[in-house]
C-alpha cells in the first residue's frame, strides 16, 4: 500500500494531504481514526498502524508537530539540538517550533508540549534532518547559547564540537549571529570556553567546576601509557605534575556491572603505574566547591606527601 510506504519513511506518520494524494477519501481517513487503526497526533497528521507497537517515537511527535503547522514551520532551539544529536540540555517533552509572525498568531496550540516562537531566520539558517525542517547546527547553537546559563551553554558547544556538528571554523559565523542580540556578551564568553574534547556534558561540567575553583586540568583526553608504551587508559582530564586522572562517571557509561568491573581493573592498572584516579558524578557537579576541593587536596598530598595541615 502506497500510504504505508510513505509512513515508513516518516517515522510511521502521514499527513492528511499525503493520504488523499495516495487515493484515500476523507471519510475513509476519518473511519481509520475512529476505529483506532490510525491515531491523530496533530491537526491533519496521523500515526499509521496505531494499534501496533508502543505508540509514536519522539521524532514522530516532533515531525507531526512541525508538519501540522504548515510549510513555514521550523524546529528550533532545544528541539533542533535534539534532532541534530547535540547534547547538553535537560530532556523535556517540549517541542519548539518557529513560525513567521503572521502564522504564529493563528497557529493551533492543541498540544500542550508545543512551544511556538517567532525567530528571525534567513533561508540559509534552515536545513532538514530526516526530512524535518530544522535550523542548521550553527543557527541552533547561536540561538541556544543566547538563552542559556553558562554551564548548559558550554555543554551544548562542547557537544556540537565533539560530535562534529560544528567546527571552530564556524565560530565567526556563530559570533556574527550573536551580534547586537540580548545576551551576546555572555554568549561570546561561552565560545571562548568551549572545548570539543569533552565527550559528555558531565565532563564539561566537571571541567568548568575545576576552572571556577582555580584548579583547571592540564589536558583533556589524556593518553596514559605504561613504560613499555602500552595504552592503559584515556583519562577524561589530567593534572600532569601530580599524576592525577579525573574521571566523569555518568550512569550510562559506567553504571552497568561490566563497566564497573572494567573501571576497577583500569583503576588498579593506573594506580600501579603511579596515577591517582578521582571519580566525579553529576551530583558532585551540583556542589560548587566540592570538586575543586577534592582536586586541590589530591594535588597537595601527591606533591607534598609528608605535609600535614595544622
Amino acid at each position: 500500500m502506497v500510504i504505508r510506504r510513505v509512513a515508513v519513511r516518516q517515522d510511521g506518520i502521514v499527513t492528511r494531504a499525503q493520504a488523499i494524494a495516495a487515493g484515500l477519501l476523507r471519510h475513509e481517513i476519518d473511519t481509520l481514526v475512529r476505529s483506532g487503526r490510525w491515531a491523530r497526533l496533530a491537526r491533519g497528521v496521523y500515526l499509521v498502524d496505531a494499534a501496533c507497537g508502543d505508540g509514536p517515537s519522539r521524532q514522530a511527535r516532533v515531525r507531526a508537530a512541525v508538519a501540522s503547522l504548515g510549510p513555514h514551520a521550523v524546529a528550533v532551539l532545544g528541539t533542533a539540538a535534539e534532532l541534530h544529536g547535540i547534547a547538553g540540555l535537560r530532556a523535556t517533552e517540549e517541542i519548539h517550533v518557529s513560525l513567521p509572525g503572521w502564522a504564529a498568531r493563528t497557529a493551533p496550540r492543541a498540544d500542550p508540549a508545543l512551544v511556538i516562537h517567532q525567530l528571525q531566520l534567513s533561508p540559509g539558517a534552515v536545513t532538514r534532518v530526516a526530512g524535518i525542517p530544522t535550523t542548521t547546527p550553527v543557527q541552533t547553537v547561536a540561538d541556544l547559547i543566547l538563552r542559556l546559563a553558562r554551564y548548559p551553554a558550554v555543554c551544548v558547544l562542547d557537544s556540537a564540537l565533539n560530535r562534529e556538528k560544528i567546527t571552530r571554523d564556524d565560530f565567526p559565523a556563530i559570533a556574527a549571529l550573536l551580534r547586537r542580540r540580548r545576551g551576546a556578551v555572555a554568549a561570546r564568553g561561552y565560545l571562548a570556553e568551549a572545548d570539543g574534547r569533552a565527550q559528555s556534558p558531565l565532563e564539561t561540567r566537571v571541567r568548568l567546576r575545576c576552572v571556577d575553583g582555580r584548579v583547571p586540568p592540564d589536558v583533556l583526553q589524556y593518553l596514559v601509557c605504561d613504560p613499555d608504551g602500552y595504552l592503559l587508559a584515556v583519562g577524561d582530564m589530567a593534572w600532569l605534575g601530580a599524576r592525577i586522572i579525573g574521571e566523569a562517571d555518568g550512569r550510562e557509561a559506567h553504571g552497568l556491572p561490566e563497566a564497573v568491573f572494567r573501571d576497577r581493573r583500569r583503576q588498579n592498572e593506573l594506580l600501579c603505574a603511579g596515577w591517582l584516579v578521582l571519580r566525579f558524578t553529576w551530583a558532585d557537579t551540583l556542589r560548587p566547591d566540592y570538586i575543586p576541593y577534592v582536586v586541590r587536596e589530591a594535588i597537595r598530598t601527591r606533591t607534598h606527601p609528608h605535609h600535614h595541615p595544622r
